[in-house]
């Protein structure tokens, strides 16, 4: 069939010129055009809907999980003992979103009752902080001082809602009596059942601190909430044991059973005037007891001294390698707490503070003698060093300067020792208005943790185990999330694969079969004028239009078939939720990808098209 060459006004480029033929001439076969249209599309809707499903099925469940704090906490499996300085350094990681210490699960569980009620629950109590995921994300307030967040569970266990008050007892048993203590609280909200299925409460960090000193038999002042005070004991890594007769071998083993020691050795006088500077009197008999590992207090002194009651036995305790720093230099150090008697016996000097007396105040014991020439006086801050390590400074120890002793040594009363050689275990402060030292908490005994993303969850927790420090968290639920991801995008893209080839095998065909079939119109072409290089865009500009078709066409079905998908599914999915989805960005990807890979389908039929002879027109004719 002959047809009329388009007229173009004067100057349009060749390119458009082709352009125009190209599109006149799928007007003409448009029922062909058509056909092929509706078989790219054919290949093409599927593919869309298919990553349209995969893409919402993984965002529904990936945004589950993210919306859920749950999937991004990391509990710890045991009881530790973490400093501050732990919490600061997890706290600036930047795969962390929030962290906040715990207390003890004993004392975690408490009894809350409604104001005014007898009937209590048993409930577990967690601290809260601002920042808190569980609560933020959940559009729950962060309680305050005398407030409280309860669980769904717990506030249908209560028969309370939000603004009610409630009654926090706490229970304990402390020398034999039941004793208990109370705070009123306002429930300031109330969480979604999602949120936290089992019966709990959620309070300030400094509340559970108290609960758990109170528990662990303290006294809480800021509540008035009676108890004890954590005063420092004293404690020793073994002892010297001076007796006016050598002890015989039964006797001496019998030293380490039951006392806490744990290792005994006969002691010749030289060693224990190399160790001390005590010269033992004619016929006098020394050993030593030490232990393996924990250090001991005066409960094992008083039980060997009971073995050798009648024996006239002098037990003096003593720490390994022990030095005090004073002015930067090392003094060895010597604690000894003996009576006037006993002193004599050994021909010592007498201490001005008199024998030991586990009863005595830190302020009556906190003197000390150092040796002639030092030029240290007054009241000084101490330093024990022990094997060479740097030690524990006690800050703001009044340690008073009583005197000086001929020796090399310094002596102090063996409660100080003790109670120095407890700081390098536990931090001890000095309470002035008491008297004594007490023991600053020990450090916090769990975490509640949630990542910044579950992308951050499974590298968190390798984190924490390398460590030490074992985590529960839910690993294997989010790595199930990305194997069904990684599972569903290799069946995707080979379904792509094969569908994509198959398409372009069918586009290659077409073109290539219609070049054939309009030889003599592009002869004509040729014949009139234009160059091969227009007549090579001839096929390519034909396979772009009607790739930009089919696309159009297969976005087209490919929303429709969505919103009917999202729509039968729409009961099983939260609001804002889709089943089926595929963002702009995916889409006008899609139609790009299927553009350029027609444009490519169709190389081959324009490169024929070029070779087709002008002269063949007019062999036709």
């Amino acid at each position: 069939m002959t047809r009329r060459v388009p007229s173009h006004p004067a100057g349009t480029p060749e390119r458009w010129t082709i352009g125009r033929l190209a599109l006149a001439d799928l007007r003409h076969e448009w029922i062909l055009s058509l056909c092929m249209v509706l078989a790219l599309a054919a290949i093409l809707a599927p593919l869309l809907l298919l990553l349209g499903l995969k893409n919402g099925t993984i965002e529904t469940l990936r945004n589950r999980l993210v919306e859920d704090p749950v999937f991004r906490e990391l509990k710890p499996d045991g009881t530790l003992t973490l400093p501050d300085s732990w919490f600061a350094a997890t706290a600036s990681d930047p795969r962390v979103s929030f962290v906040v210490s715990t207390i003890l699960r004993g004392s975690s569980i408490v009894r809350l009752a409604p104001e005014g009620s007898d009937r209590s629950e048993p409930l577990d109590l967690l601290p809260t902080a601002p920042g808190d995921p569980l609560l933020v994300e959940n559009k729950t307030p962060i309680p305050g001082s005398g407030e409280a967040i309860l669980s769904a569970d717990a506030a249908d266990k209560l028969k309370v809602t939000t603004g009610n008050r409630v009654e926090l007892q706490v229970a304990r048993v402390r020398q034999g009596r039941r004793e208990m203590a109370t705070q009123l609280l306002t429930v300031a909200a109330v969480l979604p059942p999602r949120a936290d299925p089992l019966p709990r409460v959620y309070t300030t960090l400094p509340l559970a601190m108290d609960v758990e000193n109170y528990r662990e038999g303290l006294a809480v002042p800021t509540r008035s909430w009676p108890g004890g005070t954590p005063h420092a004991h004293q404690s020793f890594d073994g002892a010297y044991v001076l007796t006016r007769e050598r002890i015989d071998p039964l006797t001496a083993r019998t030293l380490t059973i039951g006392t806490g020691f744990t290792r005994m050795d006969p002691l010749p006088a030289t060693s224990l005037a190399e160790r001390t500077g005590i010269a033992l009197p004619d016929g006098w008999g020394a050993l030593t007891l030490e232990i393996v590992q924990n250090p001991v207090g005066w409960e094992a002194v008083r039980s060997v001294r009971d073995k050798l009651r009648g024996r006239n036995a002098i037990v003096i305790p003593f720490l390994h390698d022990s030095a005090l720093q004073l002015d930067g230099a090392a003094v060895p150090v010597l604690g000894l707490s003996l009576s006037p008697e006993q002193t004599a016996a050994l021909g010592l000097p007498e201490q001005p503070w008199g024998p030991a007396s586990e009863a005595r105040r830190f302020d009556d014991y906190a003197r000390i003698l150092l040796p002639r020439g030092s030029a240290v006086t007054g009241t000084v801050g101490v330093r024990l060093s022990m094997g060479g390590a740097s030690g524990v400074t006690v800050a703001a120890l009044p340690v008073r300067v009583d005197g000086v002793v001929a020796g090399p040594r310094a002596i102090v009363p063996s409660e100080l020792l003790g109670a120095l050689r407890t700081a390098t275990l536990r931090q001890v402060v000095h309470d002035p208005a008491q008297g004594a030292l007490l023991l600053a908490p020990a450090g916090y005994r769990g975490f509640r943790l949630y990542a910044r993303s579950i992308d951050d969850v499974a590298s968190l927790h390798r984190h924490l185990r390398d460590q030490g420090i074992e985590t529960n968290a839910k690993v294997q639920a989010i790595e199930r999330i990305r194997t069904l991801d990684r599972g569903l995008t290799r069946i995707f893209w080979l379904v792509a694969v094969v569908g994509i080839l198959g398409g372009m095998a069918a586009l290659v065909a077409s073109l290539y079969a219609a070049v054939e079939r309009k030889r003599r119109d592009l002869s004509l072409i040729r014949l009139m004028g234009l160059p091969p290089r227009s007549v090579f865009g001839f096929p390519v500009w034909q396979s772009a239009v009607l790739a930009l078709l089919a696309s159009g066409l297969a976005i087209g079905g490919f929303h429709a078939l969505a919103s009917v998908i999202n729509g039968v599914f729409a009961g099983d999915l939260e609001l804002g939720e889709r089943l089926c989805h595929l963002p702009p960005s995916v889409l006008a990807g899609a139609a790009s990808a299927t553009v350029v890979g027609a444009v490519l389908a169709s190389l081959y039929a324009a490169w024929r098209s070029t070779r087709i002879d002008p002269a063949e027109a007019i062999r036709v004719e």
